[in-house]
């Protein structure tokens, strides 16, 4: 599934009350944990000192956690809930009924610096066999690999074939394009129902506009 060497194996089981007892946890959300999560895995840690990659200027460590679900639904809060408890890069492995789901988020410093980290977006792939699952360390340095990571699991929305885009404009540049989406099903939505002709012809042009700027992007 990830082809990690042997040097980078953890394999240790983290109490799911670890990340919500004694912590700033709605009951909601400590639901969730008690719900969904049966047990959770810390299986690897990739870092300089566990494979043959540089150090990053941004990411020091990706951890590799798998998630064992007592159903095939999770809540990204529960995500964002570990991403915050936890300084490093994290990649999620969804486990359920023997199949697997990559989750990463774009996760880059908060502003108030220190080693405080913000997830501004998830991405995930489908629910795959663990033999489909493929994805590999790609790159020279901890920076490359993250990158590398979140283009894979994210496919097609964050491609920046022959261009030199940033992971974090391909970010940007996807939620534009989600946000635009949104707009034109809105807007359709609108202009079917609309049965004035003026403000019927308006809507439409606003929506060639949105559909000329998902275009461009």
């Amino acid at each position: 599934m990830l082809g990690l060497p042997k040097s980078t194996e953890f394999n240790k089981r983290i109490p799911k009350q670890k990340f919500y007892d004694n912590l700033d946890v709605s009951p909601a959300l400590k639901r969730i944990f008690i719900d969904q999560v049966k047990v959770i895995y810390w299986r690897n840690k990739i870092a300089s000192t566990t494979m043959n990659l540089a150090e990053g200027t941004d990411v020091k460590e990706i951890e590799i956690f798998e998630i064992r679900l007592n159903s095939p639904e999770l809540s990204e809060q529960l995500l964002r809930q570990i991403d915050k408890e936890i300084p490093y890069h994290i990649l999620f492995l969804l486990n359920y009924d023997d199949k697997y789901q990559a989750w990463i988020g774009y996760k880059e410093q908060a502003q108030s610096g220190g080693s405080a980290f913000k997830v501004n977006k998830y991405y995930h792939t489908e629910w795959l066999l663990e033999d489909e699952l493929l994805l590999k360390v790609d790159g020279l340095n901890m920076d490359a690999a993250y990158e590398n990571y979140v283009r894979q699991i994210a496919g097609e929305r964050l491609s920046a074939a022959g261009t030199q885009e940033s992971l974090k404009d391909s970010v940007e540049r996807d939620e534009k394009r989600a946000k635009l989406q949104t707009q034109v099903a809105k807007l359709e939505k609108q202009a079917r129902a609309e049965k004035q002709p003026n403000k019927k012809f308006e809507m439409v042009k606003r929506l060639n506009e949105y559909k000329k700027q998902l275009e461009d992007l």
